[in-house]
This record gives structure tokens, sequence and C-alpha cells, in this order.
């Protein structure tokens, strides 16, 4: 079917344009930094997730792990190299796989997951996500040493306000996406854990384009630091609890 045709090549071109996944996964060099500065050891940072997470189409300094580390730095906290794990066009089961793949050692201070805008825009059936987002949310905790106090979820973003949706059903995809929304939101908070609601940020898009990346589908550094303003204020209250 021509249809089906030209799914298979957007999913291709928008959400997995580059297939060296070692260009979007960040060096865990915290694994083997034992640095400690002012009698302080570095906080430890992994995030989860797909072309979101590594900032697909913006500069490095701009990924939203990387703006929480350097806001936390701002606010006094001594922060190691956020560790990566994301990869674009990464669905649940990807992740799962990269994670495995990666195998990163010892405890996180603070653990990021977002993830599932692939699985809905590749007309996943939800239920697979649903199993698949709390076996993530799990090993999420696992990471954090058991603490649901380390971890934040991040819902997912509506890419049909984007440039790259125009032709598309825009309110077809709003729905979906919320509907994913509410499986990680239900799941993430039946744990204990925080969820930051980027979603609304994300829609602002569909009037102010410079919340877009020059790609005209992911986000700019620009809606990466409202994200930020959301996350970090959490993100301190959970440090702060130590």
């Amino acid at each position: 079917m021509k249809a089906y045709a030209f799914a298979v090549i957007i999913i291709f071109t928008a959400f997995s344009c580059d297939s060296d996944s070692k260009k979007h996964t960040i060096p865990d060099k915290a694994e083997n930094n034992d640095e400690m500065e002012q009698g302080q050891e570095k906080l430890r940072y992994l995030a989860l997730g797909d072309s979101y997470t590594i900032g697909e189409s913006v500069d490095p300094s701009m990924r939203y792990p990387v703006q929480i580390a350097d806001s936390l730095e701002k606010r006094g906290y001594l922060v190691d190299d956020p560790r990566i794990i994301a990869v674009t066009g990464w669905t649940t089961s990807d992740l799962k796989a990269g994670i495995n793949a990666a195998s990163p050692q010892g405890t996180y201070d603070l653990v990021s997951l977002l993830i599932g805008v692939n699985n809905q825009y590749r007309g996943m059936d939800i239920n697979i996500y649903k199993k698949e987002f709390g076996e993530l949310i799990d090993q999420s905790i696992l990471f954090a040493g058991y603490d649901t106090g380390r971890v934040i979820v991040l819902s997912i973003p509506d890419w049909g306000v984007t440039p790259f949706a125009s032709g598309r059903d825009r309110e077809k995809i709003a729905r979906e996406i919320d509907q994913y929304n509410a499986v990680n939101k239900e799941i993430t908070l039946s744990k204990g854990i925080v969820w930051i609601d980027v979603t609304g940020i994300s829609r602002l898009a569909v009037t102010d384009l410079t919340l877009i990346a020059g790609d005209g589908l992911h986000p700019s550094g620009k809606m990466y630091t409202e994200w930020v303003r959301l996350a970090v204020p959490e993100i301190v209250k959970m440090l702060k609890k130590d």
C-alpha cells in the first residue's frame, strides 16, 4: 500500500535518521570518576529516552539533560556529565535493548525517563507500551538505588503541532498522545514518582515556531529550556530530602 510505504519512509527519515547509535550515546564518564570538589561527590544523572532526550537537531549543550545538569550546577550542586542512553527513533522495546547493551553501572542520584512517541507514531498497540513502560520505570527505580524519590518522568510532547505534521490528522495525533500520556502518568504516579507535564509546552509551538528545531519536527533548545524550568524545581526538592 502506498500509504504504508510512505509511513515507513517517514519513520526512518524523521525519527531514525542516524543509524549510528554510538553518535547518540554519551560515554559514562561517571563510572570511573572519583573526583570530589569541596568535599562533595558529584551527582550522577542517567537520562533514558529517544530523540527528545538526545536532543535531535540541537546543539549538545541544549539537550534537556545537559541543561538540567547546568541548572543544578548554578544552584550549587556538583553534577557529573549526564549519562544519556537514547537514540532517535527508539520505541520502548528499543530503549530496553539499548539499556541492556549499555549496562549502566552503579547507583544514580537522578534518573529521568521520556519514551513513547515512536510507539504512537508507528501505531503500535498501546498495551505493549503500558507493559514495557512499566518495566522501564522499574529499571529506572533500580538505577536510582530503589529510591523512587530520585526518578522523574517527562510526558510525551505533541509532535502533531509541528510543521512536519502538516497535512496529517493533528487532532488524532493529539488524542493518541494524550492516551499514551494517560498511561505513563498513571504508572508513574502509582510508583510515587514525579511526573513532569511538558506536553502543554510542546503545544505552544502551534503559534511559536521558535520552539521547533530546524528540522521542523523536534523541539528547539528554547523549548528544552522551558522543560527544564518545570523539572529543576522538582528535582531540587527531591535532592533536598537528603
